[in-house]
């Protein structure tokens, strides 16, 4: 005689089965095939419409792809690069390159965005936790002097493209799917900060499922996988499926500015940058700076077997990572500061060989989850994988390549950390040393040591504008310039 079941319990395996195979066709055998099937344990205890949501996130997922995927992210990182060797760069002038051919890549990038064929992209998919900020990570004020929030500033430099180059430049924003509803009203209450709103164009990254040090897929509820968004080496495929690659072919563009939301020092669309892009007929071009140090937390840029790549800092490994040449100085001395100009045609090749082009790369998290029981966990220590790709993977794919050295006090000063280095204070100080310079530059009176200057980038993009202001005192551009006492710049 059979012994009766509790109706709280979920059924035998074999009718739970049974049901799950009937309700999931295909999509189970897939994910038992893969060996994921315990994604089902909960399915007799979903409510419809979880079922409907677990459905469809699943369809979204190709379980085959994980298998094996530990190993592959362990080569990954694990890999042998022969005949490692420093990237070959174009210096920047004040560091022994050339200035000539500085002011004629600058010439190039600025007829390039006269013509109309330029577009910026920011990835701007974080949160703003880390900072201690409520929002996305672009809504954070980081104006020395005003409130400005990164997304401010930063389309202040896009409307002071557009007013220097008579052309309109395109803003493409990236977004989570926890983050884009936000950003989205963010945009909406500030009237998308001058722009036309037809010129800001939204699109999400995708997500990642989570696994476990086994590789298999962690459970955030009983009917939902646990999953983290799919990196910067996510925007690739996202352009493609958000139909944004098309939108800027009709409007005509070619010429994609790259670059991360936390750093506000960059110069967004810089025509330098551009123009040794177009003038070398290149696929990927980048902007780096010199490592402050052979562990700094930023790509380093090299060559192996003929071909330019970035190896990320936690995947650097000795010899390579602290190697001196005969004068002391780096060898892999060029760190990436997530700063691109990208060809839209490459891009969309990109897109099509995503699975092969950009690898998941694996780090070690803390991954709140449910149990065999369905009660929630909340790791102490690292329980699983969070997994991305990242989009200097498809550096070795194009056929031609320019690196461009900038210099970091004038363009890399991120934000990460709520507190010390790479933080908000670091930022504004950077950004109120940058104004005090090109004042000096200018021959125009500077403030007292002790005082924060903030210049409005939609005006003034360098010395020869505040040279053009025709003013010996900061006092007299109240428009442009920003004062405020008690700084430390």
């Amino acid at each position: 005689m059979s012994q009766a079941r509790d109706p709280g319990q979920n059924p035998p395996a074999d009718a739970r089965e049974n049901a799950v195979g009937a309700s999931m066709g295909e999509a189970y055998e897939r994910f038992v095939e893969a060996g994921q099937g315990h994604v089902f344990r909960f399915w007799s205890s979903l409510s419809a419409e979880e079922r409907d949501a677990l459905r469809a996130q699943l369809e979204s997922v190709d379980p085959a792809r994980f298998v094996g995927i530990l190993d592959r992210t362990r080569a990954l990182a694990e890999r042998e690069l022969p005949d490692l060797e420093p990237a070959v760069v174009e210096r920047h002038p004040a560091r022994g390159g050339s200035q000539a051919g500085f002011d004629a890549a600058r010439e190039a990038g600025e007829a390039e965005l006269r013509a109309g064929r330029v577009a910026a992209l920011v990835v701007a998919g974080g949160q703003g936790t880390r900072l201690g900020h409520p929002g996305p990570k672009g809504t954070f004020p980081i104006g020395p002097v005003g409130p400005r929030s990164l997304f401010e500033l930063q389309a202040s430099r896009i409307r002071g493209l557009e007013r220097r180059h008579g052309r309109t430049v395109p803003w493409l924003v990236m977004t989570s799917p926890s983050t884009d509803a936000a950003t989205r009203r963010f945009f909406e209450e500030h009237d998308h900060f001058g722009l036309g709103k037809g010129d800001v164009l939204f699109f999400s990254q995708g997500e990642i499922p989570c696994v476990d040090f086994e590789g298999r897929f962690l459970l955030a509820e009983p009917g939902r996988l646990a999953t983290s968004p799919d990196g910067h080496g996510g925007v690739i495929g996202a352009l493609a499926r958000s139909g944004c690659l098309d939108a800027l072919a009709d409007r005509g563009i070619t010429t994609l500015s790259y670059y991360q939301v936390d750093n506000p020092l960059l110069r967004i669309g810089d025509p330098v940058l551009i123009g040794f892009h177009v003038s070398a007929n290149a696929e990927f071009t980048t902007k780096i700076v010199a490592k402050n140090d052979p562990a700094e937390r930023v790509g380093s840029i090299a060559r192996s077997e003929g071909r330019h790549l970035v190896i990320e800092y936690t995947e650097i490994r000795e010899p390579h990572r602290s190697a001196r040449d005969e004068d002391g100085e780096l060898v892999h001395w060029a760190g990436g500061i997530s700063a691109h100009v990208l060809d839209t045609g490459f891009l969309a090749r990109a897109a099509a060989n995503e699975a092969e082009w950009l690898p998941e790369h694996a780090s070690a998290k803390k991954i709140p989850h449910v149990d065999d029981a369905g009660d929630p966990v909340v790791p102490d220590e690292p329980n699983g994988y969070k997994l991305e790709r990242f989009v200097f993977d498809v550096l070795p794919h194009a056929s031609r390549v320019s690196i461009v050295e900038a210099l970091r006090e004038e363009e890399y000063s991120p934000v990460k950390n709520a507190l010390g280095g790479e933080s908000p204070d670091t930022a504004r100080a950077a950004l109120s040393a940058h104004a005090r310079r090109l004042l000096r530059e200018a021959g125009i009176e500077e403030p007292p040591p002790g005082d924060w200057i903030e210049l409005d980038p939609e005006w003034i993009d360098g010395a020869e504008d505040l040279r053009a202001l025709g003013i010996r005192r900061y006092e007299d551009a109240p428009r442009s310039i920003l004062l405020a006492s008690g700084g430390t710049a």
